[in-house]
């Protein structure tokens, strides 16, 4: 029976020990993400400009919308994060707005709205070291709109918004 006792009170001591220990290094698990998150953005930053130019140039390159050219992209300043939920990978968003024309024996030659400014929210992907993107968008949503509409593998980490003069 002593002995019992002993161990009962070992483990709890274990126990006691390895919340305190948890709970004494979540500050500094917290510190090292925002740290990485923080280089993240530094990185998107610095490679924003090359990061755009592939965007385009895979989007383009997807044959999506069927039919039409891509012929001007804005992208706008803000940049959303998110991180996603199965691999914990990071995503910037960024809202843009996308101009096509119809491509000549492509069936859009004579639709009128094919000249219509589309909203959309474009994808860059953070794999740890550098940036990269697949020419993903997502037509018809804002980036936080986006983050909602994909709430089970996204969650919002970080909203930078550009300062308007």
């Amino acid at each position: 029976m002593g002995s019992a006792l002993y161990l009962i009170a070992t483990l709890a001591v274990a126990a006691v020990a390895g919340m305190a220990t948890a709970l004494a290094l979540r500050p500094i698990r917290a510190a090292r993400l925002a740290e990485r998150l923080a280089r993240a953005q530094r990185d998107f930053h610095r490679q924003r400009e090359q990061l755009e130019a592939k965007f385009i140039e895979r989007a383009s390159q997807s044959g999506k919308p069927r039919g039409l050219r891509w012929s001007d992209v804005a992208f706008d300043d803000d940049v959303i994060y998110a991180r996603d939920r199965k691999t914990g990978s990071l995503k910037a968003l960024v809202a843009i707005e996308v101009s096509f024309e119809a491509v000549e024996g492509g069936g859009m030659e004579h639709v009128e709205a094919v000249s219509n400014v589309r909203a959309a929210t474009a994808e860059f992907l953070y794999d740890g070291v550098r940036w990269r993107t697949d020419g993903r968008v997502y037509f018809n949503l804002a980036p936080t709109a986006t983050v909602k509409y994909l709430a089970a593998d996204l969650e919002l980490v970080a909203e930078e918004h550009a300062v308007r003069a």
